[in-house]
């Protein structure tokens, strides 16, 4: 069973401000909510991807591979509810229309410079490079159709990237949200996308593909 939950968050909460502002302490509370002998990927196994939304209101999506322990949270954290999406992935089916929402990390990997080794692969690699702009939404559509989906509409929004400390050696990611409509293509492809995430970064809020009946 994959599920969704939403947590509206407290603000007068020092543990969910502090979230808020610290993706890296964000990731930290969320791995609580699913059980600790998940291998040498936790993040992975367990199914965990998350997203914050945009608005007034802060609100947090959080989805794992199952029901998560909500009582792993900090006291007073706020208030969620999660769903069973198994409804939504036996309703998908070629040709049907749906209004999809993700936050991503567009990059690509620019053979300039000196190539690098991948750390597992050992595949000699370009500099990685953030895309922004017309070169993101560019991103997303190649990644879309890839991923069973052929875009009809596509609005992009810049996300923040919250981190209170940044070592040296610490990622950074520029993430951009991507909203619109697209049509089914391939029924398992969007399934995987659904389940597994999308791109880079999918530990630091990044990689959650949402799908609505349009």
């Amino acid at each position: 069973m994959t599920s969704l939950t939403r947590i509206t968050l407290d603000p007068d909460n020092a543990a969910a401000r502090a979230d808020l502002a610290d993706v890296d302490n964000l990731h930290k509370t969320l791995m609580r909510l699913v059980p600790d002998d998940n291998g040498p990927t936790p993040r992975a196994t367990a199914g965990l991807l998350f997203r914050t939304e945009p608005g007034p209101d802060p609100i947090l999506l959080v989805q794992t591979a199952h029901t998560p322990d909500l009582t792993a949270l900090p006291t007073n954290y706020g208030t969620a509810q999660t769903l069973d999406l198994t409804p939504l992935l036996n309703s998908l089916t070629p040709g049907r229309t749906m209004h999809y929402r993700i936050t991503a990390a567009p990059t690509v990997a620019r053979s300039a410079g000196t190539p690098t080794r991948h750390p597992v692969t050992g595949k000699r690699r370009g500099k990685i490079t953030h895309l922004t702009g017309d070169d993101a939404v560019t991103w997303w559509q190649r990644r879309a159709t890839a991923i069973g989906l052929e875009p009809v509409t596509v609005s992009s929004l810049p996300r923040p990237f919250p981190r209170a400390r940044i070592a040296r050696s610490a990622p950074y990611f520029t993430l951009t949200q991507f909203d619109g409509y697209a049509r089914i293509t391939d029924t398992g492809l969007v399934t995987h996308a659904l389940k597994n995430g999308i791109g880079r970064a999918k530990s630091y809020g990044a990689g959650l593909l949402s799908l609505a009946p349009a």
